[in-house]
Order: C-alpha cells, then structure tokens, then sequence
C-alpha cells in the first residue's frame, strides 16, 4: 500500500520542532530551519527525499533498490518512493534524517528546541 502524503506528514509533524515549509519554498519539513525531509509533487506521490548520515550510506541504498537517487540534492541524500516504500521504512529514514540535521544545528538552536523522545 504507497505511503500517502498525509502519512508523510504525520511522520514528520511528531518529531520535536518540526515545521512544515510550502510554496514559495520547497514542500519541505524542516528543524531549526534547516530541511530533514522534502515531499515530491503536491500529494506526495513522488515520495519524499531524506538525508542519510553519508553519500555511502546513500549509495547503498540506492543499490539495493530501497530509495533512488534524489535529483538536485547533495549525494547524501535519496529520494523514497511512496508507492514502493514500507510506512515503517519510511518513518526510520525520516527519523534518521531528522536526528541528522537536528544534531548539524548550532548548539542554540538544538538547546531550544524541545527534547527528542526516543521511540
């Protein structure tokens, strides 16, 4: 069953300090202002891209068939398609591209952010 854009922003919209960015900008989730998951086409069908913790990681991913390569994004990053992609697998890689970025923010920005909640 494809993950919808609704499930998507579910997902995102739980973890601590996320906000959600529309047009003009990017359909994106963002933490500290810094982006952790961007959302392909309106509805979310073209899946949505995350960074990984490194282009190897990305790589692998890639390889396996678990994500595609995430056109215009640094090659940490990978794009997860929404009709092929599990809700389970989906909230992992966005979790750890949130845990990614969050820990990338200066220490100011993290501080004021509210805890994280391991699940």
């Amino acid at each position: 069953m494809p993950v919808t854009r609704a499930e998507i922003d579910a997902i995102c919209a739980a973890l601590p300090g996320a906000t959600e960015a529309t047009p003009p900008e990017l359909i994106s989730w963002k933490v500290g202002g810094k982006m952790f998951a961007c959302i392909g086409g309106q509805d979310g069908r073209e899946g949505v891209s995350v960074k990984c913790p490194d282009a190897e990681t990305a790589a692998m991913l890639i390889e396996t068939g678990a994500a595609a390569k995430a056109k215009y994004f640094h090659a940490s990053w990978v794009r997860l398609h929404a009709d092929e992609a599990a809700v389970e697998d989906v909230r992992h890689r966005i979790a750890v591209s949130y845990d990614i970025v969050r820990a990338g923010l200066k220490k100011s920005v993290r501080d004021a952010l509210p805890p994280r909640e391991e699940s």
